[in-house]
């Protein structure tokens, strides 16, 4: 079974060039999306892999559309090179748990199952709020020093209030479900996902945090809902490790590293370069 990387990228580049290190294997291909803002890219290589470093990028801003048009950008890219029996999606920071053998063996064993984490807890409050309602200035979701991203912000602010008083909703009628944005797709679904790209589009955007929503509703509202492997359990629905603290990503350290190997999970994120020994250790035993 081939599998296909999809990356995205946009710093941390000692953690991405061992993210590399451990998916080069001659049944993977690579494909990394690195954000527009970036002008100068790293030089990373494969000796195994086929290495895909899209050329058409997209300016990536958190919580906006933009983050769904780079995923677009990457399932179409890896469809138009060939046929995958898995796509995974992963962020620059994230590394894998454990050896390739394994990896390819447990979706060997699990095959045409669709790897998303569903959220389990009572999300209804905070989807309604943000995909049902029209956000303005959606670039500008992440603070940023200046006056007028301070403004737009305000301004976004009011609107927001003006709707739930009005009590204007969009996108009714829809049973939307969000969790992580990070999956492993079977082809037949990733075709599907791209088939349904205007309809996405035009559904998401000036909403807010979209990319933790689109392929959750699509798959849930589809004929691929029951190849859902796990919906009751966000990590194990996509069998990765991701750190939380108090509510806030949390970083793993090097205290981590026993957790980590031990888990049942696949991939794990985020990780950094202050804490680089942490991923040395991780690759030196999973290569």
């Amino acid at each position: 079974m081939k599998h296909a990387y999809l990356i995205l990228a946009h710093h941390e580049y000692p953690v991405l060039t061992r993210l590399i290190q451990a998916l080069d294997d001659p049944r993977n291909t690579i494909f990394i999306h690195f954000d527009k803002k970036i002008k100068e890219l790293p030089q990373l290589e494969t000796i195994h892999s086929d290495l895909h470093i899209l050329r058409e990028r997209t300016d990536v801003r958190w919580g906006d559309i933009s983050v769904v048009e780079a995923e677009y950008k990457l399932f179409e890219k890896a469809v138009a090179v060939d046929e995958f029996a898995y796509y995974h999606l992963l962020s620059g920071v994230d590394m894998p748990l454990k050896s390739q053998d394994e990896i390819h063996d447990f979706f060997n064993q699990n095959q045409r199952k669709e790897f998303i984490g569903y959220s389990t807890y009572d999300y209804r409050y905070e989807v309604d709020r943000k995909v049902n309602r029209f956000h303005l200035f959606p670039e500008d979701f992440r603070p940023a020093p200046g006056g007028m991203p301070f403004v737009r912000r305000l301004v976004r602010f009011f609107a927001l209030k003006i709707q739930y008083m009005l009590r204007y909703r969009r996108n009714s009628g829809i049973d939307f479900k969000k969790g992580t944005q990070w999956v492993s797709l079977t082809h037949d679904f990733i075709k599907y996902t791209i088939s349904k790209k205007d309809e996405v589009l035009t559904m998401y955007r000036n909403t807010f945090c979209s990319d933790e929503i689109f392929i959750h509703t699509l798959c849930w509202n589809s004929v691929f809902k029951d190849r859902i492997f796990n919906p009751d359990h966000e990590g194990k629905g996509c069998m990765r490790m991701i750190g939380w603290k108090d509510g806030v990503l949390y970083d793993w350290e090097n205290k981590d590293y026993d957790a980590l190997i031990q888990s049942e999970y696949l991939f794990a994120r985020k990780f950094n370069s202050k804490n680089i020994e942490l991923v040395n250790r991780i690759l030196n035993r999973i290569l």
